[in-house]
């Protein structure tokens, strides 16, 4: 017999965001469509490390590419739920870093879906894999938390 993992708890993550649903994330079973969670991990990530100076998509001189991704479901959503995203950092290498994020229905301290990205940091001309620089990783030391890599 198969045992279905637990969902997350608040507590397990360090870096939060709110995000807003929209009417459009709803789908014809009147529950939050899954492509938009990931729309929702990329979004809490991204606004994180714009937010903390650590990506310009402008004028930066690596990006983020994703590799590998996965989400787990436990719960529905749907518009107009407020959603709360945590962040952690499970894995630091050094041009690529898994991000495991949480998404928390309105004031819910279970998770109501899990995720992860796995970025790796390439130049953002060449594409080739370019070391984290020491503000990036000193940010993502932050939220790591090792023993949460599944």
């Amino acid at each position: 017999m198969v045992t279905r993992p637990v969902p997350s708890a608040r507590a397990d993550y360090r870096v939060f965001r709110t995000l807003q649903t929209r009417w459009a994330d709803n789908d014809i079973y009147g529950h939050m469509n899954n492509v938009v969670h990931y729309a929702l991990f990329d979004t809490a990530i991204n606004g994180w490390l714009v937010e903390e100076k650590m990506l310009d998509f402008h004028k930066g001189d690596r990006v983020g590419l994703v590799v590998e991704t996965g989400c787990r479901y436990y719960a529905e959503m749907a518009f107009p739920d407020m959603v709360t995203a945590g962040i952690r950092v499970a894995r630091l290498g050094s041009s690529s870093v898994r991000y495991e994020i949480a998404l928390f229905r309105n004031e819910d301290e279970m998770a109501a879906a899990e995720g992860h990205f796995v970025h790796v940091y390439v130049d953002a001309r060449s594409r080739r894999p370019k070391p984290l620089n020491a503000p990036l990783r000193t940010l993502l030391e932050t939220a790591l938390v090792p023993e949460a890599a599944q």
